[in-house]
């Protein structure tokens, strides 16, 4: 039996679950707990087909909009991590429905700038993708008309708003950071008295991914981002690997998804996982791979990572017992 060839892998860090992710899941797994099965969640809580399947066979029940959940029920509905429009838990309420808020935190803090902003009389531009939950949550946060989205440079560069000299603008958390640094400095160059975010609105998760990967992107044959295809921020680590050079860069949801012709001939890859894909299927992959080549592992940091978001009141553990 010939020998398997000789494979580098260098695996991205961080990668993989951030904060945010950690305690929507955990809200979901600490409802079922305490209240028992059912749990109900509208929309996916994170953007990751494993997690929200081990979800349901522990008893989540996802639904797309509450109208699917029965009338007089006292079971949890746990909002995800992507944020919701002010319709949604205005809804819960007139229908006594018991609802957990797992939105991420750093995805609050959008929604608190624009009600700000609002407050205060700007028009506001919202720069994202439409349709993705994050930015119908935010864009639900304000009146109709308050928010204009911009996705593109293109958008930037044409846009024309009713009074240049007073406006602000908030983005999605889980952007390119590159892509929207061009378009915020359009922004500004077009309207130097536009107000932004004290701290950047895109997270440090996807920021410190993204970094990671263009470290790696540059020095591998080939890269694989383990994520779901609607997951934003890891649909945007594949960009970034392409962008770097790196000359394959796949988007894999696990092991079985991978077409092991673009494999045959590299040398070295990089690993990574979206901020919503857990840490198991990375192993499941190296595992694949290791069953064809001899593999030699190594990592790549860009920043350390130690933040932590508690829980939502009605679920954190009970307080010891002096």
């Amino acid at each position: 039996m010939s020998a398997k060839p000789d494979l580098k892998i260098v695996l991205c860090s961080p990668r993989g679950f951030c904060a945010g992710v950690v305690r929507a899941i955990d809200t979901v797994e600490r409802a079922l707990d305490k209240y028992g099965a059912p749990v109900y969640v509208r929309h996916e809580i994170v953007h990751n087909k494993y997690v929200v399947d081990g979800l349901k066979k522990k008893g989540a029940i996802f639904v797309e909009e509450l109208a699917e959940i029965p009338e007089n029920t006292s079971a949890p509905v746990v909002f995800s991590a992507h944020g919701v429009p002010k319709s949604v838990p205005a809804d819960a309420q007139s229908r006594n429905l018991f609802s957990l808020d797992a939105t991420c935190p750093l995805v609050t803090k959008v929604h608190r700038e624009a009600a700000i902003h609002f407050k205060r009389g700007r028009e506001i531009f919202l720069i994202g993708h439409s349709h993705h939950p994050e930015v119908v949550g935010t864009l639900g946060q304000l009146p109709v008309g308050a928010v204009t989205l911009i996705e593109t440079a293109e958008d930037a560069k044409t846009i024309t708003p009713k009074d240049p000299n007073n406006l602000a603008f908030v983005t999605q958390t889980t952007l390119s950071i590159d892509d929207t640094a061009e378009i915020v400095a359009l922004l500004k160059e077009r309207f130097p008295n536009i107000n932004g975010p004290h701290k950047e609105d895109i997270c440090y998760a996807t920021t410190n991914r993204q970094l990671a990967v263009k470290k790696v992107a540059p020095v591998v044959d080939a890269l694989i981002v383990v994520g779901a295809p609607n997951s934003s921020n890891s649909q945007r680590l594949r960009e970034v690997a392409e962008r770097e050079g790196c000359p394959i860069a796949v988007l894999a949801q696990r092991a079985a998804d991978l077409d092991w012709k673009r494999f045959e001939n590299i040398t070295s890859l990089g690993i990574t996982a979206g901020a919503s894909a857990p840490e198991v299927i990375v192993e499941e992959i190296m595992d694949a791979f290791a069953e064809r080549f001899t593999l030699h592992v190594e990592t790549v940091s860009a920043a350390e990572e130690n933040e932590f978001f508690p829980l939502p009141r009605q679920v954190r553990p009970e307080a010891a017992a002096e």
